[in-house]
């Protein structure tokens, strides 16, 4: 869990700011939440919700069609629309529409739900039916689809449809044999939660009690939903501000999903900060959004009072800011253009081995199965071409000789010594043709690479700010530029631009562990420069293979998160989106931000 937000300043550990932000997720993990002193699985269940540790979004699926073939003798096709996913090569029934009469253009009322889950590849199968007359009382659970006309089927992912404008794709009807027919089927997908209304706030306090004996106390606040049933749920606790007894804390903002209505209870708690876990309460006091707001406008302040409410206290706690704001999620940016641009870089060093032999982890199985460097190609690869329009993807090798010297950022592309091959498979034929014209060298060096992905970043904000990218680094081996990396992810922190690391192999990848801000701390550079933000994902192969999590998902679960959290801190709003198509609600209007 985890979920600082704010640019300034270093923080460490439990000292971060969590699920008050912009919606980045930094990464406390259980540690952290559990210096807040508060229940981690209903902070994790509050990320969840809002989609910062993975993306699981409810999405309903509508749909319309035209041109269906007329299968009845003396009136149209009664039609009805079925929908599949595969999962693991097997079809699962997500739902049915209602029967349409005598319809040859039918739009269907009744929808499909489901959940987009951005790390995962998820096939859809759209199959409809003429169902016949004898059957139109019976409920369409019960129908047997084997007894029904069979009138075309078409198929796509889910992430087609939510990565276009609008979220609407018209797909092409075919035979169950795959030959092409006359109709199209049009499919809407629409967020089943489309609350984006939020709460910016600053906060200070003036005369805080003092808990600590020979300096001031190190306080930070943490705000919690009241429920009946299960008392107060945390939902946001601020940074640490360390010996002052009158702080003042960067924003934070809270969703409309966290706080529910403005009248809700709110507990806010003030605690003096203590790197055991053992925080010391400094006073709390129960409240509301639309008491908060009553604070900020007539500038007063709410006191705060002893454990269990005993004691009113001297310290008050001030609102100096709040407005409402609107919180644009993932798909809004993703469905009005905005593109994540995926990159690679393999390691080419000698501790792979021999490619030529199967011990090495280059080898290339002539059964077809893939090796370790391919499996992250593939994966991740297959995951983010839908978000890249043009589907031209830089890939680089490190660590290998090229004419005769050793190069530690050589395109993959030997053949035409073009930067960008066309596709996945374009990444994967490079890969392949480079084994045999690149020698193993070394050393292990994430430096050039880490630049040259973070300079191409920087080259496409002169242009526009709708792309943000994603460079898959493959590798076995320890690295011998620790610093140097450090100080390139650093300034790669300010850039469009997510680094994923996968580890092959049985080397020791503790230092990839550091590059990984899971501990709350974030990266520093040799001049003392903190990172904007956590960019960084590394998984080690290994710890995930025959889990219940793939590789991809646990590379792939922070990148929504980190995409938001540069887009929010930098005020960059979805692009204007384009008429609806006919036969279909328009895309929601979001007002304008304060």
């Amino acid at each position: 869990m985890g979920g600082c937000f704010s640019l300034a300043g270093d923080v460490r550990g439990g000292m971060e700011a969590v699920g008050g932000g912009g919606g980045g997720r930094s990464h406390g993990g259980a540690a952290a939440a559990a210096q807040q002193g508060g229940p981690n699985d209903a902070v994790d269940h509050f990320f969840q919700a809002r989609g910062l540790r993975g993306l699981y979004t409810p999405v309903e699926l509508s749909f319309s069609a035209t041109k269906l073939r007329d299968m009845d003798a003396f009136s149209k096709s009664d039609p009805m629309l079925v929908v599949y996913t595969n999962i693991n090569g097997k079809l699962e029934e997500i739902g049915r529409t209602e029967v349409i009469l005598n319809s040859l253009e039918p739009s269907w009322i009744t929808k499909a739900t489901m959940s987009y889950q951005f790390e995962i590849v998820q096939p859809l199968i759209f199959r409809i039916y003429d169902v016949d007359t004898k059957y139109h009382h019976t409920p369409v659970k019960m129908l047997n689809l084997s007894q029904q006309d069979f009138l075309g089927e078409a198929c796509c992912n889910l992430s087609e449809i939510v990565t276009k404008f609008n979220h609407s794709l018209t797909l092409k009807l075919r035979s169950d044999c795959g030959h092409g027919l006359h109709g199209t089927i049009t499919v809407h997908a629409e967020e089943s939660d489309s609350s984006r209304m939020a709460i910016e706030m600053t906060l200070h306090c003036l005369n805080l009690e003092n808990k600590d004996v020979f300096s001031k106390s190190d306080p930070f606040l943490r705000i919690s939903k009241l429920v009946e049933t299960a008392g107060p749920i945390p939902i946001c606790k601020t940074e640490v501000v360390t010996d002052n007894l009158n702080p003042v804390w960067r924003p934070i903002t809270l969703t409309s999903q966290q706080y529910g209505s403005k009248d809700n209870p709110l507990l806010v708690e003030c605690f003096d900060f203590d790197s055991s876990g053992d925080h010391e309460l400094i006073g709390a006091f129960q409240t509301t959004i639309t008491q908060l707001e009553n604070l900020y406008t007539s500038k007063s302040g709410e006191n705060f009072y002893s454990h269990k409410g005993q004691r009113k206290m001297k310290g008050q706690l001030f609102v100096d800011k709040l407005q409402e704001k609107v919180q644009h999620t993932f798909l809004d940016y993703i469905s009005s253009g905005f593109e994540l641009n995926f990159m690679v870089a393999v390691d080419f060093t000698a501790s792979n081995g021999d490619p030529r032999v199967p011990q090495s982890l280059h080898y290339i199985d002539p059964s077809g199965r893939p090796n370790s460097y391919q499996q992250a190609i593939l994966g991740v690869g297959e995951v983010l071409q839908f978000y890249d329009t043009d589907r031209r993807f830089p890939a680089w090798g490190f660590g290998g000789k090229t004419q005769g010297h050793v190069s530690h950022c050589f395109n993959l592309n030997t053949a035409t010594n073009d930067c960008e091959v066309v596709g996945v498979e374009g990444i994967m034929s490079a890969y392949t043709s480079s084994l045999y014209c690149v020698s193993l060298a070394g050393p292990t060096m994430f430096g050039p690479v880490i630049n040259k992905a973070a300079e191409i970043a920087t080259q496409s904000l002169q242009y526009s700010n709708n792309k943000y990218f994603v460079l898959l680094i493959i590798t076995d081996g320890v690295l011998t530029d620790i610093q140097e990396t450090k100080d390139c992810i650093v300034r790669a922190s300010d850039f469009p631009l997510s680094i994923l690391i996968v580890g092959v192999g049985n080397a020791d990848f503790k230092q990839m562990e550091i590059l990984d801000a899971d501990n709350g701390k974030r990266l520093e550079s040799s001049t003392g420069r903190i990172a904007t933000r956590d960019i960084v994902q590394f998984v080690p192969m290994r710890e995930v293979q025959g889990g219940p999590i793939s590789i991809v998902q646990s590379l792939l679960e922070e990148l929504p998160g980190q995409f938001l959290q540069y887009m929010r801190t930098r005020g960059i709003k979805p692009q204007q989106q384009a008429p609806a198509p006919p036969g279909h609600a328009s895309a929601p209007v979001y007002p304008p931000q304060q």
